[in-house]
């Protein structure tokens, strides 16, 4: 390994390219080198907003032994050869959700990965931020009793403001809509509450802005135990703050309901002995940083693949049931 490990980003297809690139020049250990993406003119754009060398041969920046790993932003539907060729040439990689398309795709990601000891990290964000810790705690205790009920939402107006890349409406490359893209962090924050295990996966979707995909979507999920979970999201709402709730038989908690003083989003837990605010602790590193530390330290980040696999199996069985 070099010092500092040396980075390259893998595509700008994805509206979160640059802010990985960015991680990678801010952060101690690590330094950006070159942007590689199929597009030249795409790649060229973001390489010039970076400060870095710009290619269209993967192959060859693969090849470099002064690369120790890379963020890959490509296409969802390009995953699999991307990642598999460099997870092949030994690099570290840091991807954007969703893995791959398939969750037989994942497995074979996951199992290349192990065998050539790179690290093979998952961007699944929102699991570092306090008030999903928070949330943890409670679950972990018990406190709400048996779980009956979760809804999570997240949304904003990509499409009605039209401020989303065309591509993120190609259902070949993006593999659906808002669902596979935007979803995917409410799809992970319902597995974290409920678990991976459903009876039943029905979704709800309208393309409201006539681009081809779902861009409004609701899919409702019911568990073994009877609880029921709610994912909504979209890209045609303009003002909907992102949502947590989770009812038990012994309580509840909101998130993203009511506001402090200063703005901030509050967490609030009511039981058999009253309402209480919840003290969020502060949010964890990014996963991007943890990843470059996961690196030198010779260890795996081992909640985000198991995540990520749950991830892609819930939104396959929701885009397919959409079909039905």
């Amino acid at each position: 390994m070099t010092t500092p490990l040396r980075i390259a980003v893998l595509s700008a297809w994805h509206v979160h390219a640059e802010e990985y690139g960015r991680a990678a020049v801010d952060h101690p250990d690590t330094e950006l080198v070159a942007v590689w993406d199929d597009d030249a003119e795409r790649g060229r754009e973001l390489a010039a907003r970076l400060g870095v060398e710009a290619t269209t041969d993967l192959d060859a920046l693969l090849a470099r032994e002064d690369l120790d790993g890379v963020t890959v932003t490509a296409a969802t539907s390009d995953h699999l050869e991307v990642i598999g060729k460099a997870v092949a040439a030994g690099k570290h990689v840091f991807t954007e959700k969703l893995l791959a398309p398939t969750v037989a795709e994942c497995d074979k990601l996951i199992d290349a990965a192990r065998d050539a000891g790179v690290r093979l990290t998952v961007s699944l964000p929102r699991l570092t931020h306090g008030y999903t810790l928070a949330l943890r705690e409670i679950l972990d205790a018990g406190t709400l009793g048996r779980l009956t009920y979760s809804r999570v939402r997240l949304a904003h107006d990509g499409s009605t403001r039209d401020w989303l890349p065309a591509r993120f409406y190609d259902a070949s490359e993006a593999l659906g809509g808002a669902f596979s893209d935007l979803g995917a962090h409410p799809v992970y924050l319902t597995q974290l509450i409920l678990g991976d295990e459903f009876t039943s996966v029905r979704p709800t979707y309208t393309d409201q802005t006539g681009r081809g995909v779902e861009d409004n979507a609701s899919v409702t999920v019911a568990t073994p135990d009877g609880a029921i979970g709610v994912v909504e999201t979209g890209f045609v709402t303009p003002a909907s703050p992102f949502s947590i709730e989770v009812h038990g038989t012994e309580g509840s908690v909101l998130y993203g309901f009511e506001t402090d003083d200063a703005g901030g989003a509050v967490m609030r837990l009511t039981t058999g002995a009253g309402s209480s605010r919840v003290d969020l602790p502060a949010d964890q590193p990014i996963l991007f940083a943890q990843w470059a530390d996961s690196i030198r330290a010779g260890v795996a980040l081992e909640d985000t693949l198991p995540r990520a696999r749950s991830l892609t199996a819930l939104v396959d069985a929701a885009n397919a049931a959409a079909q039905r």
